[in-house]
């Protein structure tokens, strides 16, 4: 895994399910198709400012693209002087996630490719997250979550002791059956080591699909051009040191430090 990409996870994510629907809409069964879905959210103001996306990102008059018509002395329709507003812009964010269904919108299995919001505490988008984590798992719908964030706190559905160990991997990635709702499939995964081939389920009657992300990461990095930026400091988060080691002799072979 590349812990740059990190930095440019809006841009990264949007190609990532892009990605993600692509490769698996060319291996599904009849009767079943992979389709993206997308919600706009609007963030509300988080704790820790700098951490986190703002709520408003730009206060300013309305006097934006075109004047005001008004003069103090003039008067509305309804007897009250016009009154000069100000233009709140708020930033929204938008949800992406996959979803494999019937042509007839019977959902079979969702793929969630998490974001910093999803993982970020004490906000509205984790908990909003958590919720829809939690409906998916009492649904008899498959839940496959890629989580290749070391930002925030994991969200996954397994037990806190699971993150807690002193060699777990810094990236994860959790496949729950509908028919086997007890139990998790996990993909741990290190940063040196090459991304894994998920197996994504699919009806009972369906073979598994096979979800390989090192290549579409490394498509992300190419037609990002991503290689472009500036490799000279550390990656954000901090990344451990003997991982650190290791990205620092990888960016010297490409000539990119």
């Amino acid at each position: 895994m590349n812990p740059y990409l990190e930095g440019f996870w809006d841009d990264v994510h949007t190609r990532l399910v892009g990605y993600i629907a692509d490769a698996l809409g060319m291996q599904l069964p009849s009767g079943l198709v992979a389709c993206t879905e997308e919600r706009v959210s609007v963030d509300e103001s988080f704790e820790d400012g700098a951490l986190y996306r703002p709520d408003v990102a730009l206060v300013e008059s309305w006097r934006e693209g075109r004047a005001a018509i008004w003069s103090p002395e003039s008067e509305s329709a309804l007897g009250g002087v016009a009154t000069l507003p100000e233009i709140i812009r708020v930033d929204e964010f938008t949800e992406r996630w996959i979803e494999i269904r019937t042509p007839h919108g019977r959902v079979i299995t969702v793929i969630e490719v998490l974001s910093p919001t999803n993982k970020w505490v004490r906000t509205p988008g984790r908990s909003k997250y958590l919720r829809k984590q939690a409906d998916y798992l009492s649904s008899q719908v498959n839940l496959v979550e890629i989580d290749l964030l070391r930002t925030g706190v994991p969200v996954l559905p397994l037990p806190a002791e699971w993150f807690e160990q002193p060699d777990t991997a810094p990236y994860h990635a959790c496949v729950v059956r509908a028919a086997q709702p007890e139990k998790r499939e996990v993909y741990p995964i290190p940063m040196r080591q090459r991304l894994p081939t998920l197996r994504i389920p699919l009806r009972p009657e369906d073979s598994d699909a096979i979800l390989d992300l090192q290549p579409m990461i490394d498509r992300c990095y190419e037609m990002g051009g991503y290689w472009q930026g500036d490799y000279r400091a550390d990656p954000v988060p901090p990344i451990a040191e003997d991982d650190r080691a290791w990205v620092d002799e990888c960016l010297r072979a490409a000539g990119l430090r």
